[in-house]
Formats: C-alpha cells, structure tokens, sequence
C-alpha cells in the first residue's frame, strides 16, 4: 500500500499533469467537436514521461504496476477534465492481461508501449444492457471463425488499431435456461469485411469519438480468441465491475471542480447587496452538495477497499455507479440554478459540466440496470 506521502506525490503530479496538458485545451476541443491530434499526441507523451501511461497494468509487462487505490486517485483527477482529453493518457484495458503467447507481442505489449489502441466492442444497436440480446456471432469453419454483425456506441479517443469483440458463439443449458455463450475476439482494423468508422456525435464530451463497427464474414484464427471460448461475459463482468467504480471516481473529482466553481460564484456575486450565498435558497444547495460528494467519496474507498481484498461484488460496483452519477448530476444542475441565466451561456464552462456529467448516468449500464443489480443481489438471497 502507497504511504502518505507517496500519495501526495502521485496526486500532485496528475493534478499539476492535468490542469498544465488538458485544463488549458477544454474550451477548444468542445467547440472543434474533436482533439486535434497534435494536442492529443502531447498527452500522451506527457503521459509516457510521467509514467502514467498504462499505469494500470502490472510492471512485469511493462505497465506501471499501480493497485487499485492509487488509480481511484489518478481516475479522480482525470474526472475534472473532458474524458475527450484524458483517455489520450490512455490506460488500456486490463483484459488485454488475458492475452497468452504470441497474442502478447502482437496487442498487449504494443498497447502498454502506445504503439496500438483498441475498443472494447460490446454495445448493439439492439442490445445495450440486454447483453443475452446479442446478435454478433461467429461461427466454426475449420479452424477458424467466421465473425458476423455490428457494434455501436464504442468510444475510444482516436481510430484503434483493434478491437476486443464480443461474440455469441452458441448456446448453454443453465438452471435459468438457454443462455448464450459468449466469447471475446481480438480483431484487427483492416481484416477483410470488418469495417470500423466513426458514428454518431454525443453532446457530451464533446471530441470523445464514438466508433460504429460493422463483421461481414470476417475470417478470425483460432489465435484471435481471447481467453477461451465462452468466458467472454465472465472477462467482460471483470472489466466492467472495476469499470464502474472508476466512473464513481471521476464523478468525484468532477463534482470537486462544479462544486468549487459554484462556490466561488455565490460567494461573489451579488443580489439585493449581498453575496447570493448567504440566501439559503443557494446557500443550502452548496451545503447539499458538499454532504452528497463526501458521502460519494467515502464510498468509493470503500469499494476499493473491498476490491483490493478481493471481496467486492457486483452489487457494491453498482452502488457506487448510480450514487456517484446521480451525485453528480445533481451538483452540476444545482451549479446552473446557482449561476442563473450565466449557467448556460457557451462563454461559460458549467454548461458545459453539466452536459458532460449527463452521460455518466448512462455509459458504462445506466442508472436503471445498476438498481436492477442491486436489487437482484437483494432478492435473490431469498429465492426471489
């Protein structure tokens, strides 16, 4: 475990990394709706110097071996930028770490290096959260694996080299029924029949590309699996779990920010010849949101607790997930009604918050499918 002042050092230095490489740089990408590459480039090699780049990843394949604590700390401070900006720090995913033999030279080691990038494609068209409704599927030819259908909504900061696939490549018999058994592929941009293209444009963080991909019997090696057949839900759960509670960091700092912003404001501008702070009415909103941020930060050290001991489930991810989110949300709203009319000029950055905190109610299973986990959790216990 990180002592004090290991702590210290690993905070200041994302902190200073990124008010100086991505604070300055916000307005422009929001406007542009993209990061123009040499922005995105100086990142990442800022990232590279600092040894941020793939910090997640253990050292003895070349990442920088962080836990699960010090990256709630760095996921936190990266939360009060665009994630436009800061996924150019890129932490690669760890299910790259299941990749086994030559599959390590050809994605995992270029990924922590920054000489590839890749997506992680689950979401369809027609199925979001309802991964059972998958209609992806790759079927045996030989020895191969002949890859059908399409993904959308998979974000990534600039066009991947590869793309982590999920795929149904038949069916189980389990006490619930039928359940499709699902696999993950290692897929290449530029394998025939495989089409990857930017998609549709959110409002929120703006300059986050999201990409559309589309399999027209694209021929796989039985060397693309990841994993093993089959334990691609079981690879994704892992990946998706740890994935919530980073999103509940952010949410943090990104309320930190809102928060102080908020503050400042009400404690300067002036109505009937006071600070509008001093009302309760605006008053009681800094007051609420200081209370919800603390309670949201307690829990994320919980959770990370709970992670590093090996004991956190996916009920106590998705706690986090809608707590934090819908944390956020709210001080980002009550930051606009503070500010009034200015909140939502373009000149001012809380719009622009509060267009972004929008989202982290959705991505990553909206706030409906976490209640969904918690209350399963609840009941199933009990039979129900």
């Amino acid at each position: 475990m990180e002592t004090s002042v290991e702590t210290d050092l690993l905070v200041n230095t994302v902190r200073h990394f990124v008010e100086t490489e991505m604070f300055p740089f916000e307005e422009e990408v929001d406007r542009l709706g993209y990061v123009p590459e040499e922005i995105g480039r100086q990142i990442e090699s800022r990232a590279h110097e600092l040894g941020l780049y793939a910090c997640n990843l253990p050292e003895d394949v070349g990442g920088g071996g962080l836990g699960y604590g010090a990256m709630s700390l760095i996921e936190r401070e990266y939360g009060k930028t665009s994630h436009a900006l800061q996924s150019w720090a890129a932490r690669p995913t760890e299910l790259l770490m299941a990749c086994e033999g030559d599959q390590r030279e050809r994605y995992l080691f270029p990924a922590i290096r920054g000489e590839k990038r890749e997506l992680f494609a689950l979401t369809e068209p027609g199925a979001g959260s309802d991964v059972m409704g998958m209609k992806t599927n790759a079927r045996r030819d030989g020895g191969d694996w002949i890859l059908n259908g399409s993904k959308h909504f998979i974000s990534g900061p600039c066009m991947p080299d590869f793309a982590i696939v999920f795929a149904a490549t038949g069916e189980d018999e389990t006490p619930r029924g039928l359940r499709k058994r699902v696999t993950a592929f290692l897929v290449d941009v530029g394998d025939q029949g495989f089409d990857c293209r930017e998609g549709t444009k959110c409002v929120s963080y703006r300059g986050y590309k999201t990409f559309e991909l589309s399999f027209d019997n694209v021929r796989l090696g039985s060397d693309q699996v990841l994993g093993t057949e089959g334990n691609g839900l079981a690879l994704s759960g892992q990946w998706l779990s740890m994935g919530r509670i980073w999103v509940g960091a952010t949410c943090c700092g990104k309320a930190e920010r809102i928060l102080h912003m908020a503050t400042e404001w009400a404690a300067t501008r002036k109505q009937f010849g006071k600070p509008i702070g001093t009302f309760q009415a605006t008053g009681f909103r800094l007051a609420d949101g200081a209370m919800s941020l603390r309670a949201a930060e307690l829990m994320v050290k919980d959770a990370v607790e709970r992670a590093e001991k090996g004991i956190m489930s996916d009920a106590d991810a998705a706690m986090i997930k809608v707590y934090c989110s819908e944390m956020l949300n709210k001080i980002a709203d009550d930051a606009v009604q503070i500010f009034g009319g200015m909140g939502l000029m373009e000149e001012m950055p809380i719009q622009r918050f509060w267009r972004d905190s929008r989202l982290e109610r959705i991505w990553d299973g909206t706030s409906e499918i976490q209640r969904h986990i918690i209350t399963r959790s609840i009941l199933r216990p009990l039979g129900a």
